[in-house]
């Protein structure tokens, strides 16, 4: 017999070892996804683009997300996600936002804000300072695909940026 070749030892490390791998794989496919989180807070799945590696999220609803690279998707207007993503999330609203920026006409502006007022209303508003812009809440029903920007790179080259930074971005275009 197999066992008999091995010392009762081994065998039982190796026993340990296979269950607690199957704990964590199991932990691990258990645990609800960034989409999954916004959903049962009440805002809509794609507000964050496909592409999500990784996230935090602590008990006082303080988050961050982790894409890939930064990227931009469309929606009604364009919105660019840099490559890590914060904000408190509460039910209906993220606030304290970081990361993500909404062009409009010809200018990236600093999105502060978002929320969902009455979700029968149908719309999602985005808080840039100034002014809120609503969007109709079905345009964000499902992650988007995000494409790499090559524009917030060429800026941020030209101020001697690694990553964007559309403050200085909303600058350098006006």
């Amino acid at each position: 017999m197999i066992l008999e070749q091995y010392p009762p030892s081994i065998f039982l490390l190796t026993l340990i070892i296979l269950i607690f791998t199957n704990f964590c794989v199991t932990y691990s496919q258990d645990s609800p996804s960034i989409y999954d989180i916004l959903k049962l807070n009440g805002l809509p799945m794609g507000l964050f683009p496909k592409g999500v590696t990784n996230y935090s999220l602590d008990d006082n609803g303080r988050f961050q997300v982790h894409l890939d690279k930064a990227c931009n998707t469309k929606f009604e207007d364009e919105l660019h996600y840099d490559q890590s993503i914060s904000g408190n999330l509460s039910f209906g609203r993220i606030n304290e936002v970081s990361g993500i920026s909404a062009k409009d006409l010809f200018l990236w502006f600093l999105v502060k804000e978002i929320w969902v007022d009455v979700p029968s209303s149908g719309l999602i508003y985005f808080d840039v300072g100034v002014v809120s812009k609503q969007f109709s809440l079905s345009s964000f029903e499902t992650p988007r695909a995000c494409v790499a920007s090559s524009v917030p790179k060429i800026l941020s080259r030209k101020l001697g940026r690694d990553e964007p930074k559309h403050q200085e971005l909303s600058r350098a275009i006006l």
